[in-house]
């Protein structure tokens, strides 16, 4: 198994930079939506007196440069396509491997979005510098780096964990939506969390969404913090060891069930 995991995620991370057409359109949404979000969240600050919450416009810019640079590598409905492998009966061959399923799933899913927010982050970088200026914190800006890849990790893991209710439900169609709604607000993807009403706040700083995209952004917007890293690392061992128990309960009850 310790092979097996580092070559599922290298093995991935190559196919998703193979697939040429992907990326073009992963950029081109990611331009879209950066450039639009960037510029209203500007349009805020120079209304309020140049900034929103602690926030300048230069640094909302690179906020949500970072913020949609851990979102937009991954599959928006990966929740839902896990319930369908797991309905539809691929996990359970799966299982027939000597490494555990989900842990395989996710070297191999780390490995794609990890691959894909890395040129995600430096196209974030050079629109960010064009039309607000350089990072506000270099140190902050370098920081994020590491975050950007324990958010995708982290998202995938919790993904993982959610998904496998489908082991009960046989559906995971409406699960997805709910989540990705979750990541958008709680997990500060459209906004930075110190915009959010106080007790809102609170829900969302007690949450593991906070670690799929507001962390990245955070540093990237001049807050030097690294106890966010740390902060990452425990929400990812938390994640992680959730998807383990879903898909190890998930998997019993599928041998008892199958006989």
């Amino acid at each position: 198994m310790r092979r097996a995991l580092p070559v599922a995620g290298l093995t991935a991370a190559r196919r998703a930079l193979s697939r040429q057409s992907d990326l073009v359109v992963s950029f081109g949404f990611y331009v879209i939506v950066v450039g639009v979000l960037s510029a209203l969240w500007r349009a805020a600050a120079e209304s309020h007196h140049g900034s929103i919450a602690g926030y300048s416009g230069t640094a909302l810019t690179w906020y949500i440069a970072a913020s949609e640079a851990a979102t937009v590598a991954l599959n928006v409905r990966m929740i839902e396509y896990i319930g369908q492998d797991i309905s539809g009966g691929a996990v359970a061959v799966e299982m027939l491997r000597p490494a555990p399923v989900v842990l395989v799933r996710l070297a191999s899913e780390a490995g794609q979005g990890v691959a894909r927010v890395i040129p995600l982050a430096g196209l974030g970088a050079a629109m960010s510098t064009l039309v607000a200026g350089g990072p506000p914190s270099l140190l902050g800006a370098t920081l994020a780096l590491p975050a950007l890849g324990l958010a995708v990790v982290c998202n995938l893991a919790m993904q993982h964990a959610v998904a496998a209710a489908a082991f009960w439900t046989r559906d995971a169609r409406s699960s997805w939506f709910l989540y990705q709604k979750f990541v958008f607000v709680l997990g500060g993807m459209l906004l930075p969390l110190q915009i959010l009403p106080g007790w809102l706040q609170h829900v969302a700083f007690s949450l593991p969404f906070m670690a799929m995209s507001y962390v990245p952004a955070r540093l990237a917007s001049g807050h030097v913090e690294p106890l966010l890293l740390a902060v990452q690392l425990g929400w990812l061992v938390v994640a992680v060891a959730a998807a383990v128990a879903m898909f190890g309960a998930g998997q019993r009850r599928l041998q008892v069930v199958g006989g």
